[in-house]
């Protein structure tokens, strides 16, 4: 009977931490290019009690198992594009493609994001391209991007490329483009928080745009919106809420057979 509510123990477990990343999912609903994550589980050790076996006259075409339970085994971030949504803002930028912008850190090291609602930030070298967190944005080199021109005359190419309109109406090249790389395996990035990632081993090397035979667009005034479905997850929270209650039945059951058990006795 112990069996049955340390079972029953771990799925109450494994839906309380399906309601976590549901949580966090509706929490980024209006977060800057989120990708919507999911708990995958795996089944626990398995009592086998009779093996399925071949003897001369039949034998037992079937085995005698009962589980234990399952447990976490890992979250799975969706990459699937979010929408463009239009802001205006010549500072706003969206990837129509699976690349990723590259993020100078606080340490030095290379962060990697989706979420293109870059600012100006002044410092020694003139008006630095940045996140909204002062960290630098970086060129397909790996070098800030300065802008030392008017932010009106601003121009993004879609392959990248930072141009700006003189006072003659004449578009001039700055010789910079906005870095985009791509990874083999994208679900190997470790989420950071800020809308950064960080490349992992799993993840492989990133990869250069003009590397790649992948094609990735940048698209100006735009900004790419979370892929949270917020009707799906509501659905997939109460899924989560009834398991948790029938875990929790289980519990009350197997306690009230315990309890039965002890009263033969009397």
């Amino acid at each position: 009977m112990m069996r049955a509510l340390w079972t029953a123990a771990s799925g109450m477990h494994a839906q309380q931490m399906t309601v976590d990343v549901i949580s966090n999912n509706l929490a980024n609903v209006n977060t800057v290019a989120y990708k919507k994550q999911r708990i995958e589980f795996k089944d626990l050790l398995y009592e086998t009690m009779d093996r399925a076996r071949v003897l001369p006259d039949g034998g037992k075409p079937v085995n005698l198992q009962v589980g234990h339970g399952t447990m976490p085994v890992a979250t799975v971030r969706d990459f699937e594009k979010g929408s463009p949504e239009e802001t205006g803002n010549p500072l706003d930028f969206y990837i129509d493609g699976d690349a990723f912008f590259m993020i100078e850190g606080p340490s030095g090291e290379i962060n990697y994001t989706r979420d293109g609602s870059f600012k100006i930030s002044m410092t020694d070298m003139g008006k630095m391209l940045t996140t909204s967190e002062g960290y630098p944005v970086l060129d397909e080199a790996g070098i800030p991007i300065i802008i030392d021109f008017d932010l009106s005359a601003l121009n993004v190419s879609q392959n990248g490329e930072i141009t700006y309109i003189d006072e003659d109406g004449v578009s001039v090249p700055t010789g910079q483009f906005i870095g985009l790389v791509y990874f083999e395996n994208r679900n190997g990035l470790e989420a950071v928080g800020r809308n950064l990632y960080r490349a992992t081993l799993a993840a492989g090397e990133a990869i250069p745009a003009f590397d790649s035979a992948q094609t990735s667009i940048i698209m100006q005034n735009f900004l790419e919106a979370s892929n949270v479905k917020t009707v799906e997850e509501m659905v997939k929270l109460i899924v989560a809420q009834r398991a948790y209650e029938l875990s929790s039945k289980a519990i009350q059951s197997s306690d009230e057979m315990l309890g039965i058990a002890n009263n033969l006795k009397r």
